[in-house]
């Protein structure tokens, strides 16, 4: 076959869309279970399509927490640093594509000039030239290296996009704990408040009674005692509150200082009740989990940007095939520069092919399929830690809610056994110690369960971060 027609040939298969060297993308292959284990004994929540998919933080109906994970979108700075890294990537993108396009150069220029043989000749003569050429040149793929390339970064977009939402999902589920620690912080400087009132109640009896002669002083000094630890105990609550708000101010992109979370404390013996609903997120199948989690989404983008970089790196062992072509005007004068005798043009195709390089395009190319292999085992590693957050955080939510209901229990006997046993202190039937006894473990039992309460609100709140928070990798289509 001549040489015009392998050129012609070459150039035909590029413009129908040709071939790209090395393998097509196929997602690595994960094992998936049929169902979660731990999801046995405990009710799961039927799918609620009414439900909020974006804003998953509205699930549990706090007006407050809405209007701070609201402020996360919109001021915190990691997540301004990661939709920054993402118009990066966003940008190699259009730079690859505009590989597909012939590039266009324009040069224009004067010289004066004087050469050697001249000099030698005795002549005096100086040369000059103006020349105005515009030059363009395309490289025809061939083999697919563009098409390849374009393929990684757009990967590596998506990947991007992906780090963006989950980074996102991070700070607002990040916030929301926070918050809901900062809640149940409230909640105990509540109880503490409605404890202190008890105990001085009691201190109060117990003088009245030292005061006719039927108690002695110790029992005002444990009544003193217990009073005083309380009051420590809860001024040192402070230091967490004080601490939670700073951080919540630092996840919405403000300085500590212009930040403050409404105390829903006791105040002056006024009662505010905190309400949040418990929710429950629907689970779904295992299997739908590859498509909700953001960094599973990443994880598997950056596979496939790293298997189109194995065909960029074999593409290197076929030669490249350009066209470039010229044209201008090159003239002594100014007076008849731009004119149709002083046109000049050259057009041509070029080939080019490295012989022997020493091993060095072997080596790109086991580099490349190294890292896709890499990209390979991160993928299935990112996909057994989801599965297992969602089997923690699920079996962490069933537990903590049998141990809720048995606590509940345990508080309500240590009320009643407060009850009692100060009954038969007024009756001198028993010592100001077994009040003292009864009374702590009450305030022990209550803080114990408002503790609960919070850990399943961040068991919640985890699970809802397991899940993806209602994304879709579906979202990633769009992105270019």
């Amino acid at each position: 076959m001549k040489r015009s027609n392998i050129l012609c040939a070459a150039i035909g298969a590029t413009l129908l869309g040709g071939c790209a060297i090395g393998p097509d993308y196929k997602r690595p292959a994960v094992e998936t279970p049929i169902a979660y284990k731990e999801t046995a004994d405990w009710k799961i929540a039927e799918p609620r399509d009414e439900m909020a998919r974006g804003k998953w933080w509205k699930i549990f109906g706090d007006s407050e927490l809405d209007a701070l994970i609201e402020q996360v979108n919109i001021s915190n700075q990691s997540l301004k640093s990661a939709e920054a890294r993402y118009r990066q990537a966003t940008s190699l993108t259009q730079s690859a594509r505009a590989s597909y396009l012939p590039t266009v150069s324009a040069n224009a220029s004067s010289t004066r000039s004087r050469s050697a043989s001249a000099r030698s000749a005795g002549d005096n003569a100086v040369a000059t030239n103006h020349s105005l050429t515009l030059n363009a040149g395309w490289e025809l793929d061939v083999w697919g290296r563009i098409r390849r390339t374009v393929e990684a970064n757009d990967a590596s977009a998506q990947a991007s996009a992906a780090d963006l939402e989950a980074a996102r999902l991070s700070l607002q589920s990040e916030l929301a704990t926070s918050y809901f620690q900062l809640r149940v912080n409230d909640a105990q400087k509540q109880l503490f408040a409605d404890t202190i009132v008890a105990f001085e109640k009691s201190l109060e009896l117990t003088r009245n009674r030292y005061a006719v002669g039927v108690a002695g002083k110790v029992d005002i000094v444990q009544a003193e005692t217990q009073l005083l630890s309380a009051q420590a105990q809860s001024i040192d609550l402070g230091v967490q509150r004080a601490q939670l708000e700073h951080a919540i101010a630092v996840l919405i992109g403000k300085a500590p200082t212009g930040v403050s979370v409404t105390n829903v404390e006791s105040n002056a013996g006024t009662k505010v009740d905190w309400k949040v609903a418990m929710p429950v997120f629907p689970l779904g199948l295992p299997s739908t989990l590859l498509e909700r989690r953001p960094d599973i989404a990443a994880a598997e983008r950056r596979a496939a940007a790293a298997n189109a970089q194995i065909g960029v790196a074999k593409a290197a062992y076929f030669p490249t095939l350009s066209l470039s072509g010229s044209g201008g005007f090159s003239s002594p004068t100014l007076s008849n520069w731009i004119s149709a005798p002083n046109r000049a043009w050259s057009l041509g195709p070029s080939l080019a092919e490295t012989i022997f390089d020493f091993g060095k395009r072997g080596a790109l190319t086991d580099q490349a399929i190294a890292s896709y292999d890499q990209t390979v085992a991160t993928y299935r590693q990112t996909v057994l830690e989801a599965f297992q957050d969602v089997e923690d955080n699920v079996a962490a939510l069933r537990i903590l809610e049998q141990e809720a209901k048995v606590q509940a229990e345990a508080v309500r006997a240590a009320r009643e056994s407060v009850t009692l046993t100060l009954n038969q202190y007024k009756a001198g039937t028993v010592s100001y110690l077994s009040v003292v006894t009864v009374q702590t473990a009450l305030l022990s039992n209550e803080r114990t369960s408002v503790g609960l309460l919070g850990r399943r609100l961040s068991a919640t709140v985890a699970l809802v971060r397991a899940l993806g928070g209602g994304w879709s990798a579906s979202d990633l289509v769009a992105v270019k």
